[in-house]
C-alpha cells in the first residue's frame, strides 16, 4: 500500500493538468505545512522566524514547470528578487534552485546565462547558492554546468544525491573543485539500473559519503530527518577531529520541527530550507511521496 501510494504521489508531481489545479486552489489541503507562502513576503517572515531560535535557511522559489524562454527569464528575475529581500531583510538565509526552472530543458546557454546573472547578485550582497540536483535525467548536465560556473564563481554549490550507483564516482571527481556540496538520499523515482532500488544500500552509500567528503575536507551539509544518519554524522566528526564549522545540518521546513531545535541547542548548524511560490505542487507530491504517512495530514485538512 505504501508503494503504491508513493508512487501515486510521484506521478502526480509530473503532472501538468494537477499542477495548473493546485495554483488555481492556493495552499490548502494541508500543503501550507511544508510550503512557507506564495509570497517573497511571506517566505521572509517565515525565514525571520527561524532565525530568531537560531536556526538558518536556504530560500527556494519553487517552479519546475518551464516551458518557455519568458519564463525562464521570470523564474531568474524571482531568485534575484529573493535575493535582494534577504539583503535587505537582513535574514540569514542562502538561495536554493532548480536549474530546469532556469531553462535548461529549453537551452542550455539559456540557462547558464541565468546562472550567472543570479550568482553575479548574489556574490554582489556576500550570499552563496545551491543548485538543486533533479531527475537521473539532468544529472550530468547539472554536474557540467556546475564547473562551467566554478570557473568564475565561488558562492555556488550542489546538491549530490546517495541513491545513484554514480555518486561515490561523482564525490571524487568534485574533491579537485573543494565543492560545497548538500549530500542527500535522493527523492524522484530512478530505474533500478542507475539508482539503489533497497533502502539499506542507499542508507549506506549515504553515510560512506558523507565521510568522503567530510574527510577530504570539503564543507559538507548532510541533508536528512534520518537520526541514525545525523547520530553517525555526530560520531565520525567527533571520532575524527572535524570542526562544526565544516559542515551542517540540514532539514525541511514543516518536517521534524523539534530534532532541529535540539540539534541547535547541542551547538550545531542547523539550515532549514523554506521553499515558496505558486508553483508548489511538485514539491509538495515528493515530500508526500517520501513519507506517505504525511497523506492523512492532507486529507483531515480537506474536510476541514
Amino acid at each position: 500500500m505504501e508503494m503504491m501510494l508513493r508512487n501515486m504521489f510521484q506521478s502526480l508531481g509530473k503532472s501538468r493538468s494537477a499542477n495548473r489545479l493546485a495554483k488555481k486552489y492556493g495552499l490548502r489541503f494541508g500543503a501550507a505545512r511544508f510550503v512557507a507562502g506564495e509570497t517573497i513576503k511571506q517566505s521572509i517572515d517565515a525565514v525571520s522566524g527561524l532565525n530568531k531560535d537560531g536556526r538558518i535557511a536556504t530560500l527556494d522559489h519553487l517552479g519546475e514547470f518551464v516551458f518557455s524562454e519568458e519564463e525562464a527569464t521570470l523564474s531568474a528575475d524571482m531568485c534575484i528578487q529573493t535575493l535582494e529581500a534577504i539583503a535587505s531583510s537582513g535574514v540569514q538565509s542562502n538561495l536554493s534552485l532548480k536549474m530546469t526552472s532556469l531553462g535548461l530543458d529549453i537551452s542550455r546557454e539559456l540557462c547558464v546565462n541565468n546562472m550567472k546573472r543570479i550568482l553575479n547578485r548574489a556574490r554582489q550582497y556576500g550570499n552563496f547558492v545551491r543548485i538543486d540536483m533533479e531527475d537521473y535525467a539532468h544529472c550530468q548536465v547539472s554536474l557540467d554546468i556546475y564547473r562551467e560556473l566554478r570557473e568564475e564563481f565561488d558562492n555556488v554549490g550542489i546538491v549530490i544525491q546517495a541513491y545513484l550507483f554514480r555518486t561515490e564516482q561523482d564525490i571524487q571527481d568534485l574533491s579537485a573543485l573543494s565543492a560545497n556540496l548538500r549530500l542527500v538520499k535522493g527523492a524522484y523515482k530512478e530505474s533500478p539500473q542507475v539508482a539503489f532500488p533497497v533502502k539499506k544500500d542507499v542508507d549506506e552509500n549515504y553515510k560512506k559519503i558523507i565521510q568522503m567528503h567530510l574527510k577530504n575536507g570539503h564543507y559538507t551539509a548532510v541533508a536528512s530527518h534520518d537520526e541514525v544518519i545525523i547520530n553517525f554524522t555526530k560520531q565520525f566528526v567527533s571520532e575524527n577531529g572535524i570542526s562544526r564549522d565544516q559542515f551542517e545540518f540540514q532539514m525541511l521546513y514543516g518536517i521534524c520541527e523539534e530534532m532541529q531545535k535540539q540539534l541547535v541547542k547541542e551547538g550545531y548548524r542547523v539550515r532549514v530550507y523554506v521553499p515558496y511560490g505558486v508553483d508548489w505542487f511538485g514539491y509538495f507530491m515528493r515530500r508526500l511521496a517520501e513519507r506517505p504517512a504525511n497523506a492523512w495530514f492532507v486529507l483531515k485538512n480537506m474536510f476541514k
